[in-house]
């Protein structure tokens, strides 16, 4: 069916919770086996140097892939794309529980990253289509909160399962609901009208040029990450692979100027108030990602807290912002979404200095607070800014505009892992010094992220 906007009530619901079980299912399997992959090296008798590509498979194939398939749902429809990757994500799942050896199970994890890539580039458009435009910030804000808590709800699930069966199951229980949401997603989502432009088509070449960029740009920053000294070979390959990754990616964005319908959605840069948005939240995700992998160094070395103990403190951070992001979605259209943005990263970026101030001994509830603070100011900051990114992209290019959302979290994520392997290959990052430099500069993070997003401010007045 086609809505013109949004959908009935009940139908609303119904696709809705196919939205939800997607985004939760692909967002999970990207950390859920970080706290399985000694065993699995193990198991499959690999180093643990090798087994880091079980993660990173997945993950560089969602970066490269995540904007031809957003193309892919403004040319095609974004209902199809969405199902095609859940498709494939589940049928990949299938193969990563039965993968016998390394190479197969990172292969196998790489096509899950194509099948999440589908999934994630189209959830935010189907989004639009689904609830009527006077309440698009509340079927923004449940994605939101729900690619949040399942973003950092990995190694609790994780936990739960290792603790009763083997690491295959951690790809095995996407099984029956992969085939259980793919049977509501064809019953329940809406179909949207495809734009074609003059002249607009997908060209491979632009796919390839995408994917050598993306992948480039991450798997050297991840080499610089695991450098050891400043005479390491993966140092000299990083900063190759860096290089290279830049010139794919000049070559690339000339070609994007010159398309219609680009595959790497220059264009929407070109709306100020898009670009800002970017910009804050690439800014966001790396203070975000600096900061929640820091902090476990910080509570188990540098403050003596058992793992049980520095997990539950670690959750007032995504409870803070469960309970948070429904409030910043009713912000929406009340007050200029910059504001709200611009206060929510200002309350976040205290919360990171007042961690990274925090005495040697802190009480445990010296430590919640500041983390809920952090996780109040995220909340309030999400649903706005993906809000402005959806409503200022044109209709026909919401699939671009969810791409570049995504692939502003990604690159944040990226950005901030890699800042954090840089602080600690000169800071300790088991006597608590490197932790609270990485917390410090996450602080700043926010700040500049503050910045972009009150910017706005100006640009709306502007239009006005």
């Amino acid at each position: 069916m086609l809505v013109q906007d949004g959908l009935p009530p009940p139908a609303r619901y119904r696709a809705m919770a196919v939205i939800i079980l997607g985004v939760a299912l692909s967002t999970l399997d990207g950390n859920i086996v970080n706290l399985a992959l000694p065993r699995i090296a193990r198991d499959l008798q690999a180093s643990a140097a090798q087994a880091i590509w079980v993660v990173n498979a997945y993950q560089v194939a969602i970066l490269a892939l995540l904007l031809p398939c957003a193309s892919l749902g403004d040319r095609l429809g974004y209902r199809r794309v969405y199902l095609s990757g859940l498709a494939l994500f589940t049928a990949a799942s299938l193969g990563c529980t039965l993968a016998d050896s390394l190479p197969l199970l990172a292969i196998a994890r790489a096509i899950q990253g194509l099948g999440a890539a589908g999934i994630m580039s189209v959830n935010l458009a189907l989004a639009r289509l689904i609830y009527p435009r006077r309440m698009l910030g509340h079927g923004l804000a449940i994605n939101a909160m729900v690619a949040a808590t399942a973003s950092v709800a990995g190694p609790s699930v994780a936990a739960g399962i290792l603790s009763v069966a083997s690491w295959p199951w951690l790809f095995a229980v996407n099984l029956p609901l992969g085939v259980v949401v793919l049977w509501m997603g064809f019953r329940a989502l809406p179909q949207n009208p495809a734009a074609q432009p003059d002249g607009a088509r997908l060209s491979w070449l632009d796919v390839l040029l995408n994917a050598l960029m993306f992948s480039l740009l991450f798997m050297g920053a991840d080499a610089l990450g695991i450098r050891t000294s400043a005479t390491s070979p993966a140092l000299g390959g990083g900063v190759a692979m860096l290089v290279a990754g830049v010139v794919v990616g000049v070559v690339y964005v000339r070609r994007q100027l010159k398309q219609p319908l680009p595959l790497f959605p220059v264009d929407l840069l070109r709306i100020p108030m898009f670009a800002l948005s970017i910009c804050a939240s690439v800014m966001t995700f790396a203070a975000q990602t600096l900061a929640y992998i820091a902090l476990p160094f910080l509570m188990l070395d540098g403050y003596g807290r058992s793992p049980l103990q520095a997990g539950l403190l670690l959750t007032a951070w995504p409870v803070a912002v469960v309970v948070v992001t429904p409030l910043g979605a009713r912000f929406i259209g009340r007050y200029p979404d910059g504001l709200v943005g611009g206060i929510g990263l200002g309350l976040m970026a205290t919360g990171l200095a007042l961690l990274a101030a925090l005495s040697a001994q802190p009480t445990n509830a010296d430590i919640v607070w500041r983390m809920a603070l952090c996780g109040i100011g995220f909340g309030l900051f999400q649903s706005p800014n993906t809000h402005t990114m959806m409503t200022t992209a044109p209709q026909h290019r919401s699939g671009g505009a969810g791409g570049m959302l995504g692939t502003a979290r990604l690159t944040g994520q990226a950005f901030g892992a890699l800042m954090l392997a840089v602080i600690f290959s000169f800071a300790n990052a088991h006597d608590g010094r490197g932790p609270f430099i990485a917390l410090a500069l996450a602080a700043c993070f926010a700040v500049v992220a503050g910045a972009f997003s009150t910017l706005r401010l100006r640009h709306r007045r502007m239009t006005d």
